[in-house]
């Protein structure tokens, strides 16, 4: 019996230490550093890649605050990630190699495990009642319009340039002053910049997922679909800033420095930079014929209860 014990006991080490060294868990090289300031009076924050990307091989983040950066690994929205106050104003750059044939859940671990590798990162999880939207069709019907694109605007291209589009295309180029962004030609996507006082929001091909998505990290609080629309959508949304509304999550973003009518130094909008003539959100959403209504639900938290603005040098 001792013997068998013994074994068995073996057999438990053996099985830790293979999950522990498990290379799926972690990214093959990755660097991790305090953003450099922008210049230009504008600042750019967003990223991609990795699996189902047009970048399969390569994970970039420009400038994101660490609460985006711990709501991508853990797959949640920015308002259920709590913790100190410079999680959303310290922003970082990552790059990163991710392990050939990787799928999404196996890259959340990795960016997981580099999170609390680099920052030291201590957390718990907790599961709220809090206040939540629901998003529905308005009595006078959805005003969305299916996309224009055609299928292939929604297949990454090889990493050779032999499929759509050729190889993954580079940040589109920053508009000039007082001009809106515009989307790359023939792709599906979101970007957002504020100018003129207000945000405008434009998007190709997007679902009611992605819409749900934005206004659940614009609004701080969870949009529940229940609309029943299943398609692909052009559109374009038109709105004030108000306080406690921030940058959707992994958007590329574009805004003017501190004092020069856009956002301030902590990040949230700057009120009195308004246009008096532009609807909130809330007011906007119904522009595209959908309504929000108030509810309330159960909410996991991701509660960070300490970690370090340095990370760890690469």
């Amino acid at each position: 019996m001792r013997l068998l014990h013994a074994v068995l006991i073996a057999g438990l080490a053996g099985t830790v230490l293979a999950q522990t060294t498990d290379p799926s868990s972690s990214f093959e090289v990755a660097s991790v550093k305090a953003a450099a300031p922008q210049g230009n009076g504008r600042m750019m924050m967003g990223g991609g890649g990795g699996p189902g990307t047009r970048d399969p091989g390569r994970y970039t983040m420009t400038n994101m605050p660490l609460k985006m950066l711990l709501a991508q690994a853990y797959d949640l929205k920015q308002h259920q990630v709590t913790g100190p106050a410079w999680l959303e104003t310290e922003h970082y750059d990552i790059v990163a190699k991710v392990p050939a044939g990787a799928t999404k859940e196996q890259m959340r671990v990795m960016l997981q495990n580099l999170l609390k590798e680099r920052f030291k990162i201590e957390l718990h999880r907790e599961k709220k009642d809090q206040p939540i939207y629901i998003l529905t069709v308005a009595k006078s019907g959805s005003k969305l319009k299916e996309t224009t694109l055609d299928a292939s605007a929604f297949l990454p291209p090889t990493n050779d340039g032999a499929g759509r589009g050729g190889p993954p295309p580079g940040p589109p180029p920053p508009p000039r002053p007082g001009e809106f962004p515009k989307l790359p030609e023939g792709r599906a996507g979101m970007m957002m910049m504020f100018s003129q006082g207000h945000f405008r929001l434009a998007a190709t091909g997007q679902g009611l997922t992605q819409i749900a998505d934005f206004l659940t990290n614009q609004l701080g609080r969870t949009v529940v679909d229940k609309t029943g629309l299943t398609g692909k959508y052009d559109f374009q949304l038109d709105f004030a800033p108000e306080l406690g509304q921030g940058p959707m999550r992994g958007m590329p973003m574009l805004m003017p420095p501190p004092g020069a009518g856009g956002r301030g130094e902590g990040g949230g909008p700057v009120a009195d930079a308004s246009d008096p003539g532009a609807p909130n959100l809330l007011t906007a959403v119904q522009e595209l014929g959908l309504k929000l209504d108030s509810g309330k639900g159960p909410v996991d938290i991701l509660v960070i209860d300490k970690g370090e603005k340095v990370p760890v040098e690469n």
